[in-house]
Order: C-alpha cells, then structure tokens, then sequence
C-alpha cells in the first residue's frame, strides 16, 4: 500500500491570518499552529465555527511562534475535545499564555459592556472563550527545545528552527518518511533590533512560506530620523503620539528606540507611557530568556526605568487627562481592541494628535481603515471623526519583506517538489509567486482555505 501525508488547509490559506494546517501520516495527525482570523467581519466569523475535522483525534499541536492569529484559536480547539500536548519553544509557551489569559480576559469584559449597554444583537451575548477554558488550555502547554529532532513516531520526528519574528518564534521541520516539510511561520529580519538574524532551511521537499509582504520591498527609512521629527513636531503642536502597537516584540522594538534616542539626546524628555497589560507581561518574557534576544541586562533596566508603565485603567484615563504631549504605545497594533480604542476614542478627533502606524495592518482591520484614510472610525458601537495626522512606519514591521523571503529560500540545497504561499493576501501571493518563479524557476502554489493537499511519501 502506498503511504501518503494528506495536509488540510484550515488558515492562512488566501489570507492573512488563522494559520492552521493539520498534518496527516501514519496515522498521526499533527496540527501546526492554532490561530485566529481577523480582519473582515466574514472572516471573523469563522472562528466561532468548529474546525471541519475531526478534532479529538489530533496528535498534537506544534507553534511556530505565540501571535494571537497563530495560537488564539486553542481554547476553542481544547472545547472541541482536544487532549493532546501543545508543543513550543519555552518563550513561545510563555507568550501563548500572556496572549490568551489577557485575550479571555478581554472577551470577558467586552461581553459585559456588550450586555449591559445592548450595542449587539446577540442575547446575551458570549465571549469567545473564558478565562477558566484558557488556563485548561495552557495546562496541555509543553516545551522542547529548538534545534533538537523530536520523534512523534519511528516515521515521524520534527525540528523548530530560530526565526526572528518574535521571541522564541521558529519554523517547523517535520521529517516524514524521509520528506521534509518545511513550515516557515512568520519570517523575522535580518539586522533586527532585537532578535539575532533567522536561521533558514538547508533541505525542503514541501514548503509552505509566510508571504505577508511578498509584494514589497521595506524601505529602508531612518527610523530614528522620522521619529525624533514625529516627536518635535507633537511637542511643536502640544498633542499627543499615540503608537498603536503589537504587545509581543513591536511594542518592545518601539520602547528600546524612543530610548535610545532620548539617551542619544536627540529626543527631549518627552513622557512616554506604555499601556498594555499584555506587553508588560511580554517584557518579563524577554527578562526571562535573555538568550532569545540582543538586549542587554542593564539597556534592559534603564529602558523600563526611562519610561512610565500603566498598571490599571484609572491610570489609562490620568494619562488622557493630562494636558503634556506625550508619546503613548497601547495594544493592539491593528486597533483591533485592547486599550488604544479608549485613547483613540478621546483623542482621534482632535488635529494636535498624531496616531503612527508600525506594522502590518490586515484588511477589515480599524488600522488598515486608518491607514486607508478612513475619514471616521466606529468604536463601541459609535462613530467618531478622524481629525488626527495619520502616518505609518512600515519598516518597523516583524515580518521579512519579499527579497529576505528569496533570501530565506535560497539556502535550501534541493529542489522542493512543491512550494506552497500562505499567510498572504492575494497580491502579495501573485507578487511572490512571480518573484519566486523569476528567481528559481519553480511554481509555487497558493492554496484555499480548506483545500486538501495529498502527497505520495
């Protein structure tokens, strides 16, 4: 009898985000990643149904890396009955839980305030996941180290990789039969601020590669140049800069940057405060693995002592009511949720603000909209103009552009029977498809979600 892998494409598979691809061989079943959808409201809603598979018969869980759109999805995966290990890089483990105790937490809260000032048309309605169904999740949480062969069966054995990105983010290696498949993640830069440069694959039958930004190159801006003018100018104008940001690694990048240049005195002492729950829990994850990251012990500690770091609510609105300029980093870095909805809901109004965009913004998104020039954005269910300066800076971004994924590609030794482009939006994919046809004269797939794949071992 033929032996054969079947990969289902439950995420990231035409888009962006919800990266999910299960895995089967030899009766194993191997899920790789867990995420969320975000963006359109279509898209949105595919969370809340159950995955087309049949879930308490998966093996195990693998995670490239701890973002919400590649790990948010596992509490709802353990509600679908679930029982397996969920397998990373302790500092990925680590981040997976800050994200989904603080987003049970969030889905909590939202749903109170959605009941209680009937601005939805569910009754009532329900959070997406508890805070009770995260820690059940977490406690199916398991490390193994990077750059170690792990065997899940005598035909099967897999490797995470270092890949920038964030901390502790990896690809994944699995060895099936003797065929390589080669997960990529989400690709980090090279020359990063924080994070040593990517490893990259020597070997790769099938490759499934991140192409979020297959259709551009980053500029290569002064980042501290454009900054510092950011900042003269809101104290010129005597507003506020408000920073929506990621709270893994962005959030962290942004704070070494505006200290350093405040240490280079090319920024006066303006304050800066940092008001997300989450990316406070994410700066103990970069003190507890210090060898995960370029940041040293003492930048670390005068980093975190320059700035002001927001501990509750009631600070959140002292800080909206005072009259200074100030710089103000708050999750989410899509303007998703989190606390950067409260600031912009008093703020985004008001000609003296600045709101600077430092990162990917998915379609549907509030930040993609303000990107767009959106001309009024709706918060809790009310709308609210948009008077504020809007700028991005889009080389802040975690994410290789296409000439590092060609980069990434080009030290695999053999030629892959396959070359699979997820995590992407249509343009992107068409870009890098053509780029990587030009570059290695090989075609390369883009797979729809749900799309089944089975390949002959």
């Amino acid at each position: 009898m033929t032996d054969f892998a079947r990969i289902h494409f439950l995420g990231a598979s035409g888009m962006v985000t919800g990266s999910k691809f299960l895995v089967e061989a030899f009766s194993k079943k191997i899920l790789i990643d867990c995420g969320m959808f975000q963006g359109p409201k279509e898209l949105r809603e595919l969370n809340w149904n159950d995955l087309p598979v049949d879930v308490n018969t998966i093996d195990v869980v693998l995670l490239t890396h701890g973002h919400f759109d590649h790990v948010g999805y596992l509490p709802r995966l353990v509600k679908q009955k679930f029982t397996g290990k969920i397998i990373g890089t302790a500092p990925t483990l680590a981040i997976a839980e800050i994200i989904l105790m603080d987003s049970a937490k969030i889905y909590e809260e939202q749903t109170k305030k959605a009941n209680r000032e009937k601005y939805t048309k569910h009754d009532p309605a329900l959070p997406f996941y508890t805070i009770k169904e995260a820690e059940k999740t977490i406690k199916l949480f398991s490390v193994e180290m990077e750059d170690k062969w792990i065997y899940l069966h005598k035909n099967i054995s897999y490797r995470f990789q270092y890949n920038g990105h964030i901390i502790g983010a990896t690809f994944i290696e699995l060895d099936i039969n003797g065929k390589r498949f080669v997960f990529s993640g989400d690709i980090g830069r090279t020359n990063d601020t924080l994070l040593e440069d990517p490893k990259t694959p020597e070997w790769a039958d099938y490759l499934f590669i991140e192409s979020t930004y297959g259709n551009k190159l980053h500029s290569n801006e002064n980042i501290e140049y454009l900054l510092s003018q950011l900042i003269k100018g809101i104290i010129h104008k005597k507003g506020n800069l408000i920073i929506p940001s990621f709270a893994v690694e962005r959030l962290q990048t942004v704070m070494y940057i505006l200290w350093k240049l405040y240490d280079k005195n090319k920024i006066p002492n303006i304050p800066i405060f940092v008001d997300s729950p989450m990316g406070n829990n994410v700066l103990d994850v970069f003190k507890r693995f210090p060898k995960w990251h370029k940041l040293s012990d003492s930048a670390y500690r005068a980093m975190c002592n320059h700035i002001n770091i927001i501990q509750s609510y009631r600070e959140t609105w002292e800080t909206i009511d005072d009259s200074r300029s100030k710089i103000i980093i708050a999750g989410s870095g899509m303007v998703t949720g989190g606390r950067v909805l409260t600031y912009l809901q008093q703020l985004i109004d008001e000609p003296s603000t600045t709101v600077l965009l430092v990162g990917y913004q998915a379609e549907g998104t509030r930040g993609r909209q303000l990107q767009d020039g959106a001309q009024e954005i709706k918060f809790f269910g009310k709308y609210y103009p948009v008077k504020a300066t809007i700028r991005n800076i889009e080389s802040l971004s975690a994410h290789a552009d296409q000439q590092e994924l060609i980069n990434w590609m080009s030290t695999i030794k053999n030629i892959p029977e396959e070359i699979y482009l997820i995590h992407g939006e249509p343009t992107a994919f068409n870009a890098l498809r053509v780029k990587i046809k030009d570059t290695f004269q090989r075609n390369a797939r883009i797979p729809k979600l749900y799309d089944i794949e089975e390949i002959i071992l």
